[in-house]
């Protein structure tokens, strides 16, 4: 008989020392566990090691105290000015108060995400297209206070909430491309209208230095030329007007050639000494034909 019950016996030990052995759980340092004592919350447990007694305390779930991300998005939401525009978002919230989070809320990460969601849809109805574009981040510090107030109840405090995208209709984005296309324009319009306008005041007093000094228009006349000359690859051919009184033509020292004027001067005079003006002789009597 007792051969008999030494196994029964043995395996009845081995049960109960896995029954109580079973109540064993080993936590993160970041991590907490609520205990429910036969439905009654008797408080938070961990980290390291803590013991549940089987069939009377029961964990439902655990708590990280990290920060934490939850992704959420609108579709086809309504600016201040009409336009349907999808807007994409983070946010980063971290559990500050257990109990309230465990008690107050019977899933603190999807009631954060759906209030996220629901407030996000409120401010955006309140900004203009160009606000939620040039201004994000004062969108998002307008989420990250709203939402805070919504989920102190529960224990949970935002940190910070990012506009990571706005996306807009196809349409819109063309007429928008056009409309920046057409301000850069003008703006290239204007500032070459400027540098013309500035360039014509320098161009106006620099005339009227060179009229009260002729030596500096011939110096710059000059170095015009030499500028000219030093352009690779080009082929100038400069015409410089001889001294020709009786066709109009102004002295060559105007340009800067004084000694060139006078021997070009002197060579006019001895041609017009040597070759004598021929008259035009008179035409020639048609011949007519007799009567």
């Amino acid at each position: 008989m007792t051969d008999f019950l030494t196994p029964i016996l043995g395996f009845i030990i081995l049960v109960v020392v896995v029954f109580v052995l079973s109540g064993i759980r080993v936590l993160k340092e970041w991590e907490r566990m609520p205990v429910l004592r036969l439905g009654r919350y008797v408080g938070l447990k961990g980290p390291g090691i803590i013991y549940l007694i089987p069939l009377i305390d029961r964990a439902p779930l655990k708590i990280s105290t990290r920060l934490d991300t939850i992704q959420f998005r609108t579709e086809s939401t309504l600016t201040k000015d009409n336009v349907p525009v999808n807007v994409d978002s983070v946010l980063y919230m971290k559990p500050v108060d257990l109990e309230k989070a465990v008690l107050a809320v019977e899933n603190y990460y999807q009631a954060t995400q759906l209030a996220s969601q629901t407030t996000l849809r409120e401010v955006i109805g309140k900004v203009s297209l160009n606000e939620l574009l040039a201004e994000r981040e004062k969108v998002g510090a307008r989420l990250r206070e709203i939402i805070d107030e919504k989920t102190e109840s529960w224990g949970i405090k935002v940190t910070s909430v990012e506009v990571r995208d706005v996306i807009i209709p196809a349409n819109l984005q063309d007429a928008m491309s056009r409309q920046a296309q057409a301000e850069r324009e003008r703006i290239a319009r204007v500032t070459l209208a400027t540098a013309e306008f500035e360039a014509s005041a320098k161009m106006i007093e620099a005339a009227k230095m060179y009229e009260a000094s002729p030596e500096g228009l011939r110096l710059r006349w000059m170095n015009i030329l030499y500028e000219l000359g030093q352009q690779s690859q080009t082929n100038t051919i400069m015409l410089v007007p001889s001294v020709m009184p009786e066709a109009g033509w102004p002295p060559v020292g105007t340009y800067g050639f004084k000694d060139l004027t006078k021997a070009q001067q002197e060579n006019a005079a001895v041609k017009k000494k040597v070759m004598p003006i021929q008259e035009p002789s008179p035409p020639a009597p048609s011949e007519q034909p007799p009567e």
